[in-house]
């Protein structure tokens, strides 16, 4: 499984506006800017958070970006399923009748509970644990 360019870059924005507080409400164009986000690629971003409920937009001369709850309750794994959809690391463990070997498959096991543990990881590291 690899992490989407779309994907790192939410987790980059929400870090930045988890940095700023929660009531910050910033520019598009800073959050571009410090987070070396091409513009147009954070738009769609943002609008995608926003539909999800992890981010609020505001027009305007003072509008802007900022996050919809606090940092300590949006997760690596909130921001990443907001952009990529759920994770699956497999897709026997989504949909295990659909593979053929299912019956009988050593793999199984092994990808359901790697992704157990990659969706429990990324769940349960919350933005406010991320500041620098």
């Amino acid at each position: 499984m690899k992490i989407t360019r779309q994907a790192d870059y939410a987790i980059r924005a929400v870090r930045y506006l988890s940095n700023q507080g929660t009531d910050a409400n910033i520019a598009t164009s800073k959050v571009a800017r410090e987070m070396k986000i091409p513009p147009s690629f954070l738009a769609k971003i943002i609008s995608q958070l926003h539909i999800t409920g992890l981010l609020k937009t505001s027009r305007g001369a003072r509008g802007g970006i900022s996050l919809a709850r606090p940092s300590a309750e949006i997760s690596l794994l909130d921001v990443v399923e907001a952009i990529d959809g759920p994770i699956l690391l497999n897709e026997c463990v989504g949909n295990p009748g659909k593979c053929e070997f299912a019956d009988d498959c050593a793999m199984h096991p092994i990808w359901t509970e790697a992704q157990a543990i990659l969706v429990d990881r990324l769940g349960n590291t919350t933005f406010d644990k991320l500041h620098k």
